[in-house]
């Protein structure tokens, strides 16, 4: 089914507010990813240190970590709407923040309140896609709804390495608060579920849990480890492999290796959708964690940039296809009332080896060789798949049938 096939067959409220979502996410994407080029070169020129650049902008983890059960949890009991609108308004606000201070570590803490925008924004735009969507095509819609991110990630760098080229940065910063502030017209015209009339907090299909029962059920906290170590094997991707291109010299740049993965995850997202409602979430997510492998293994044996080329092709792959797809795993399992929630507990998984990635990783990249790095980052996507195939279904025979798309899965909620 094509996108247009997908977007036809809804009823016309559905097509309305998932047309403006997908509007509303594309702008806010924009308005985080045209910085990323752009803000640790404002940051030098403030007179910061390399140290210093890495502290701002590893800050944006800090409010990313510390906000994210707290908006899971006001997802769900008060409004996936409201938890938005607060992605979008300091998606907004913290640009201008930048430009009005002139400061070093001042900005430490505006690059935290910017984390939270991250931390709102993808709970509530991701739990409303899937209150929006039939059960028979959710993996399918939120695929093509997270297309956001690779189109933001395409458009986003571009737009704001010209505007810092040719106009500046205030005009930088006030194009990216504009972008931010955008989709908040657009929100008050999609509807959501009430949170009012939830059932008790009682442990049963249907019914919402609290976080303990979250943390210690099975069925969510291997989504979670598993998205941990992609998280540090991510995270140690985009420290490290700037300074390995940079330094060996391979003909590759980090940019062109970014804009490949970018294409190769928008060509997984339009297909492992469809394919993981007809055929399961566990052959997808099990070829992600592959790529994940193979594109690790690619970078320790690089010789030139064919070999690079490959490794983002690869990662690109397993990005658009694994984070979709949790999604929507951890989707099925679990009901509407606790999804917010619930995306905190398996999303934050991915934010904590994000966070930690660089700490970790760094401390020992003074001692190892790239080479060596990759290898451990490799060595993560192994076992986490090795993790997915034995333990993301009730025992061993149904981990396994499930991420070879044998089994349905059996942790799966009717609604």
């Amino acid at each position: 089914m094509s996108i247009l096939t997908a977007y036809n067959s809804l009823q016309p409220p559905q097509r309305r507010s998932l047309g403006s979502l997908l509007v509303i996410g594309l702008s806010f994407w924009i308005s985080i990813t045209n910085l990323l080029p752009t803000l640790p070169t404002y940051i030098r020129e403030l007179g910061g240190t390399r140290s210093q650049i890495g502290l701002v902008m590893g800050s944006f983890a800090i409010g990313l970590l510390c906000s994210r059960t707290s908006l899971g949890y006001l997802a769900d009991k008060k409004s996936r709407k409201l938890v938005l609108s607060i992605g979008i308004i300091v998606a907004g606000l913290a640009p201008l923040g930048y430009l009005l201070i002139n400061s070093v570590f001042p900005l430490i803490a505006v690059r935290a309140i910017h984390g939270v925008s991250i931390a709102a924004f993808t709970t509530a735009y991701s739990a409303l896609v899937v209150d929006l969507s039939p059960i028979k095509q959710r993996g399918e819609l939120i695929g093509y709804m997270s297309l956001v991110n690779p189109i933001g990630m395409s458009i986003g760098p571009a737009l704001g390495g010209a505007l810092k080229e040719f106009s500046g940065y205030p005009a930088l910063f006030i194009t990216s608060a504009i972008f931010g502030f955008l989709g908040l017209s657009l929100l008050f015209s999609i509807p959501e579920k009430s949170c009012v009339n939830q059932p008790k907090n009682t442990f049963s299909q249907g019914n919402s849990r609290n976080f303990k029962q979250m943390l210690s059920s099975h069925s969510l906290i291997i989504p979670a480890l598993i998205l941990l170590m992609i998280g540090l094997l991510f995270g140690s991707l985009i420290t490290f492999l700037p300074l390995f291109l940079e330094e060996t010299d391979l003909g590759f740049s980090a940019g062109w290796f970014y804009t490949t993965a970018a294409i190769a995850s928008f060509s997984s997202r339009i297909f492992s959708g469809p394919a993981s409602d007809r055929y399961g979430r566990g052959p997808l997510i099990t070829v992600s964690l592959i790529c994940y492998f193979v594109a690790m293994i690619l970078l320790t044996q690089a010789t030139g940039g064919r070999q690079v080329l490959l490794a983002a092709i690869f990662e690109g792959i397993g990005a658009g296809t694994l984070l979709p797809m949790m999604i929507a795993l951890i989707s099925d399992r679990s009901s509407s009332y606790e999804r917010g929630r619930v995306y905190s507990v398996c999303l934050g998984g991915f934010d904590l080896g994000m966070a930690f990635a660089g700490p970790l990783v760094g401390s020992l990249g003074s001692h190892l060789s790239y080479q060596t790095i990759f290898t451990f980052t490799g060595s993560l996507a192994l076992v986490a798949f090795v993790l997915f195939i034995s333990q993301s279904n009730y025992n061993f025979q149904t981990s396994f049938s499930f991420a070879l798309g044998k089994e349905k899965d059996l942790y799966a909620f009717d609604d």
